[in-house]
């Protein structure tokens, strides 16, 4: 009987170390489809706006979850609320005060998975100059082929932090504008190679394609050398000799004409 334990905890050992694992997939932030969303109080009501210029990159270790990170950065100038002169406003130093603290910054310290596609992640904050501990839930929205060759993967993450927190203090207490601000961060990931660069296998096959296809340039060839024509000189006509004119017949004198030379002839004699 101990024979046939240790035999299968030996089989068992083999088994787990030759079986594939899930090695960590780095992701990186896909600017035009991720998103920062906020919203507060006003008075009353509740008003919200986004970020929409985001970089950074996430690790995803789906064999470990445990062993995932974020390194993200977000714009503080890409502020929207559909409202310009609000905007400005929450831009000037009593609010956000963009000109001194233009980026916050989320860099994860730990996750703890409660599913495989959900859990919680701490991280520190970095808000208008000051660093606060922060958590978030996260849920992992799925991982799949774009049509495009490459990679992508999908998370939601929400959060709720408080101005004060940050110094940001103007309407923090009893004002119109509430100081709890919530938060959403919609997130694609574009799946990074071995290079760092985007892994698209369309492109690559595309591109290895294009090279064994393309047509090798055409040497030129050289110009035809012109031969001069020669110059054949043209003959001249030759000269056209006119015939010399036959000299006038003698005018036979008539018997009138004799007889009027002697007349004249004798009147002058």
């Amino acid at each position: 009987m101990k024979q046939i334990a240790l035999a299968t905890l030996a089989a068992a050992a083999i088994a787990f170390s030759s079986s594939p694992r899930a090695e960590s997939e780095t992701f990186s932030i896909d600017n035009t489809h991720s998103f920062a969303n906020w919203e507060l109080r006003h008075v009353v009501a509740r008003t919200s706006g986004t970020f929409h210029d985001i970089k950074g990159k996430v690790v995803l270790d789906t064999g470990n979850i445990a062993n995932s990170s974020v390194d993200a950065t977000i714009s503080i100038y890409s502020l929207n609320s559909s409202h310009l002169r609000r905007d400005v406003h929450t831009l000037t130093d009593e609010f956000l005060d963009a000109r001194n603290y233009p980026e916050m910054k989320f860099v994860s310290t730990g996750v703890t998975p409660y599913s495989a596609d959900k859990g919680t992640m701490r991280g520190q904050l970095t808000l208008h100059g000051v660093s606060k501990p922060v958590t978030l839930d996260y849920q992992i929205l799925g991982i799949g082929s774009d049509p495009w060759g490459g990679i992508r993967a999908g998370f939601k993450a929400t959060t709720r932090i408080k101005r004060d927190d940050f110094g940001i203090t103007k309407y923090a207490t009893n004002g119109p504008v509430g100081n709890e601000v919530d938060i959403t961060l919609l997130i694609e990931g574009i799946k990074l190679g071995a290079d760092g660069q985007p892994f698209n296998a369309k492109k690559a096959a595309e591109e290895k394609a294009k090279v064994i296809s393309y047509p090798m340039p055409a040497v030129a060839q050289p110009a035809p050398v012109v031969q001069p024509v020669p110059v054949v000189p043209v003959a001249q006509p030759a000269p056209v000799v006119q015939p010399a004119p036959a000299p006038a017949p003698e005018k036979k004198e008539s018997a009138e004409d004799q007889l009027k030379r002697k007349l004249l002839k004798g009147l002058f004699n």
